[in-house]
């Protein structure tokens, strides 16, 4: 497979902007040939794209992204080419949507009596009522209410104010779950961790090790924020530890200045001998 493929992505069933029938158009536009829709903590976005599939179009790729945390940190973990009937899927997603659902009424809690937030009952069951509920959706509505000129403001102002720690999924949960239901664990965005951290090569290092231990199988060796030396960072350590390599937008519609498809260079044969492998394990499936 020579087409350009991305394995990272998110629609309306999390934190995107693009309903899976409207990501799949767009898929088709930008010319992919493979593609991954991995929201965070649900995988009903796949089952939903899946309705809307016909033969010629792009081939798809069942994926979640598992937000995980231990005593070490904060990390991202996907899941590609799992079995959408998994019960180990299912009852991991749906005990985590329920804690996430819950957050979300703690934060909604402690904005109203600790910063005066006016968030009424209709909204709050607006929020709840989200596939996956979170602070992007707590954040637009006080953006509708004129607290925030956009929802990254109102999430910095006042939505990260809430600090109380609830149930969070590890990321020996994550890896497990991933691989019992038959799919590729791969560690997200290394060197941002969960997405805003900055790591030294000697901290990437040391997370690769420590879950390749657990099971991990790949890591996004391109994506569409790093830099030259976060890439040949991450495809020297792929091959030393025998990992596969993905390639990841981590496109979320317009809640990020990201394309579709936009993980890096695709003229050359290199990427495409890296790629190969994952590729041919997603497809063969």
């Amino acid at each position: 497979m020579r087409e350009r493929i991305d394995l990272h992505m998110h629609s309306t069933f999390s934190d995107g902007t693009d309903t899976p029938e409207m990501l799949l158009e767009n898929v088709k536009a930008k010319g992919l040939g493979l593609f991954a829709l991995t929201d965070h903590d649900t995988y009903a976005g796949c089952i939903e794209m899946r309705k809307h599939l016909k033969d010629g179009d792009p081939h798809f790729v069942n994926g979640v992204e598992f937000s995980t945390k231990d005593a070490k940190g904060k990390y991202h973990v996907v899941g590609l080419g799992f079995d959408l009937n998994s019960k180990y899927m299912y009852e991991m997603t749906e005990t985590f949507h329920q804690i996430r659902v819950n957050k979300a009424k703690n934060r909604i809690a402690f904005l109203r009596s600790e910063m005066g937030v006016k968030i009424s009952e209709e909204e709050e069951a607006w929020i709840l009522s989200q596939n996956n509920p979170g602070k992007p959706h707590i954040g637009r509505v006080l953006v509708d209410n004129g607290y925030a000129t956009d929802v990254s403001e109102a999430i910095r102002k006042y939505v990260v104010k809430y600090k109380e720690v609830e149930r969070e999924m590890t990321p020996e949960e994550a890896i497990e779950t991933i691989l019992r239901s038959g799919g590729i664990p791969v560690l997200a965005h290394v060197p941002f961790g969960d997405g805003g951290q900055s790591l030294t090569d000697a901290e990437v290092e040391e997370r690769i090790v420590r879950f390749k231990k657990l099971g991990l199988l790949g890591v996004e060796g391109f994506y569409s924020d790093y830099t030259e030396h976060d890439t040949d960072l991450m495809l020297s350590l792929a091959s030393k530890y025998s990992l596969y390599v993905s390639a990841a937008s981590d496109y979320h519609g317009k809640n990020k200045k990201i394309g579709i498809g936009e993980v890096g260079p695709y003229d050359n044969e290199k990427q495409h001998y890296l790629l190969e492998p994952l590729i041919n394990e997603l497809v063969g499936r």
